[in-house]
């Protein structure tokens, strides 16, 4: 079953992002933080990860690194979502590999928008990153 992982230490942000991927039509599991992302993609790898830059235990960018550069999950697609303030960020995070970065706030059109392509392209590494 295809479905998204959400990685997001804020409670409050996971359950935002859940609602709209199920509004979507969407399904998803939740970790909250980077250390149980993993866990959950060794035992189910997903069709796409959301991934926040700042957590505890491992941050974004790092999970973002392990899963690229394993053969096994190098091929799905992720998405930065962070709050972070600097702008060269969505370069930083296109450049541990990430697929697209998105700022919040994003717009909810956005973000359903990016993972439907993101999932429908596989993630490939011809997929346009974004960033708002």
């Amino acid at each position: 079953m295809a479905y998204v992982l959400v990685v997001d230490d804020s409670r409050v942000e996971r359950r935002i992002l859940s609602e709209i991927l199920q509004r979507s039509g969407l399904n998803l599991i939740e970790a909250d933080d980077g250390v149980d992302a993993l866990a959950a993609v060794r035992t189910d790898p997903p069709s796409l990860v959301t991934l926040d830059v700042e957590m505890p235990r491992m941050d974004g960018y790092e999970v973002c690194r392990q899963l690229k550069s394993n053969v096994r999950t190098q091929h799905i697609p992720i998405i930065m979502c962070t709050s972070r303030g600097p702008d060269l960020d969505p370069y930083f995070g296109t450049d541990q590999g990430a697929d697209a970065y998105l700022k919040k706030p994003y717009k909810r059109a956005e973000l359903v928008e990016t993972i439907k392509q993101l999932i429908s392209d596989g993630g490939t590494p011809n997929s346009t990153p974004k960033a708002s």
